[in-house]
């Protein structure tokens, strides 16, 4: 018995030390990571996410991990698992534990929704050669960076009467002479190329079809071939039927109706005697390279001219007192430009209609006016109003609107009387794109420059627009898409402007940056000044209206948007002080 208790002790005494000593090793082992899982969401807003980390088995010893990413320029990371983004992209993250496991785990993360800042151009180089045969040239353009996000430019040429250039960098010469060249960014970088073009072998002499009677001229057109010229002699040329401008010139090879250099007055095309209808237009040009210089076209019963042509020039032409449109531009018309041409007074008997210029309804895109002038007429100085066409860029530079919607006897007619009419469609939808640079908008009934619902992109650069009807209006309904305006001055609006569109540019204008535009600004505020006699070349007169006096607080305040300035800064309006 004694033997069996004592066996019993011990037997127990040696469990619980057993017991014991087990209990003591669990307490003192340590437990290793096997696995670990990365849980947080892809970066969509340009901000940060939490990144957790799951460790397995849940009762490791050492749970702690250390984060990394492996591209900090796309996203960095905390100690704590914070994700923060720096540029989209993806990043591979990546938890390691620390319990000396050496257990790691990597997971993609999508990054997106930073604003990074577009890369604008830095330079623009033209390459070309001199023209030696009158022929046209493709000339081509290096944009840079590669990566520049909008590498778009826009063609120009210092003068027009020596050469042309299409909205590809197409250069077309129309007499010997040297042009210079740019090819401009549209980033807003305001990074402009230029190559000086020497121009020769252009056929300059007064060799061609001499006309002096209606039968002469009509029978000259009829018969007229790429490369010939038609030189009209002084004198009234009466028409009644529509006259047809139908054949097609060729690149470096147009046909021109031109006034004879030796003229003591200016031809007339008289239409008066055509009866009011749509079908009575006067000069029908629906031929391509044409270039048509010194005329006055009077009375058509329709358009004084209607262009369906394409890469026609028309010069140094008058339109008026028609009974629609001095000039209209339609049928898929594209890349004509008019240059130093006046159209006034055209009224029709229903006095709602007529406007002096208009690229409307279905007319095609890159038509341009240059240094035109527009007043009295019935309905707009400019009219872009679109029917069967959409998304099409029309360009106006250094053109003046005044008075537009009252008559020839300066009554207020019954049409729309804006100046610049941007567009306008009969659903509300269509968008016509317009660039306006030193352009005039005074005096007319309605708005100077007129959205009209035009749905398109307007860019405004150093105009003015002076005791309109409004100045500005660019409404709140059927807003455009985009408007940028930029060192303008708008003075003695009577009633007040807007700026609306989906996405604007507004700045640096005589409203704005505390400003204050009053009479004093200005050497004359006469309207009529705009109706002064053209140069003797065409180009338009220079005259004080509208000028900056020394001193004015409007002088430097502008932005460069790649116009040439004086000072420190450009002028506002569209009239640079010391010129």
């Amino acid at each position: 018995m004694f033997k069996s208790l004592k066996y019993l002790l011990y037997s127990g005494l040696i469990t619980s030390i057993s017991l014991m000593v087990a209990c003591g090793e669990e307490k003192t082992s340590e437990f290793f990571v096997k696995d670990i899982v990365i849980v947080g969401e892809y970066i969509s807003d340009g901000t940060n996410s939490q990144m957790t980390a799951i460790i397995t088995p849940s009762n490791a010893s050492n749970q702690e991990v250390e984060w990394t990413v492996s591209d900090q320029a796309i996203a960095t990371i905390s100690s704590a698992g914070l994700l923060t983004a720096v540029a989209n992209g993806n990043v591979k993250v990546t938890a390691s534990a620390l319990d000396g496991s050496s257990v790691s785990i990597d997971r993609l993360i999508g990054v997106s929704g930073v604003f990074e800042p577009p890369v604008q151009v830095q330079s623009i180089t033209i390459s070309g050669t001199d023209i030696t045969d009158g022929k046209s040239q493709q000339l081509s353009v290096e944009v840079l960076p590669v990566n520049a996000e909008n590498k778009d430019v826009v063609w120009s040429v210092s003068d027009i009467t020596i050469a042309t250039v299409n909205d590809i960098g197409k250069l077309s010469p129309v007499k010997n002479g040297v042009v210079m060249v740019k090819a401009s960014s549209q980033d807003g970088s305001t990074i402009v190329g230029e190559i000086v073009v020497n121009i020769s072998g252009v056929d300059e002499s007064i060799v061609g079809t001499m006309v002096e009677t209606a039968a002469e001229l009509l029978t000259a057109l009829s018969n007229v071939v790429s490369g010939e010229k038609i030189y009209i002699k002084s004198g009234t040329y009466q028409l009644s039927a529509k006259v047809q401008l139908s054949r097609d010139g060729q690149d470096g090879s147009l046909i021109s109706l031109l006034a004879h250099p030796n003229n003591e007055t200016r031809p007339l095309i008289d239409f008066s005697s055509m009866s009011e209808n749509s079908s009575n237009r006067g000069l029908n040009l629906s031929g391509d390279y044409w270039y048509v210089k010194g005329l006055d076209v009077f009375g058509a019963g329709d358009n004084g001219m209607f262009i369906s042509g394409h890469n026609n020039l028309v010069e140094f032409c008058t339109f008026y007192e028609n009974k629609d449109s001095g000039l209209q531009i339609g049928n898929g018309a594209s890349n004509n430009t008019i240059i130093n041409c006046d159209s006034y007074f055209n009224a029709d008997s229903s006095i709602e209609n007529a406007d002096g210029f208009a690229c409307k309804l279905d007319a095609g895109t890159g038509n341009k006016f240059i240094g035109c002038r527009a007043w009295q007429n019935l309905d707009d100085g400019w009219d872009g109003y679109l029917r069967s066409t959409d998304n099409i860029t029309t360009t106006y530079e250094n053109c003046w609107a005044f008075k537009n919607g009252l008559l020839k006897n300066g009554n207020v007619g019954g049409g729309d009387g804006n100046g610049f009419k941007t567009g306008g469609s009969d659903d509300k939808t269509l968008k016509h794109n317009a660039t306006f640079t030193n352009c005039i908008a005074a005096g007319n009934v309605y708005d100077g420059f007129d959205h009209n619902s035009n749905r398109g992109d307007i860019t405004m650069y150093n105009c003015s627009s002076h005791k309109n009807g409004r100045n500005i209006n660019f409404g709140s309904n059927n807003i455009a898409n985009f408007l940028k305006i930029k060192n303008m001055v708008s003075f003695a609006s009577v009633s007040g402007n807007s700026y609306n569109a989906s996405t604007t540019d507004v700045t640096n204008n005589s409203w704005q940056n505390d400003l204050s535009t009053t009479v004093d600004d200005f050497v004359s505020l006469d309207i009529d000044l705009l109706l002064s006699p053209r140069k003797e070349d065409g180009s338009l007169p220079d005259i004080e209206y509208l000028k900056l006096v020394s001193g004015s607080d409007l002088i430097d305040k502008g932005v460069n948007v790649g116009l040439p300035f004086n000072g420190t800064a450009p002028d506002l309006g569209a009239f640079e002080f010391g010129n």
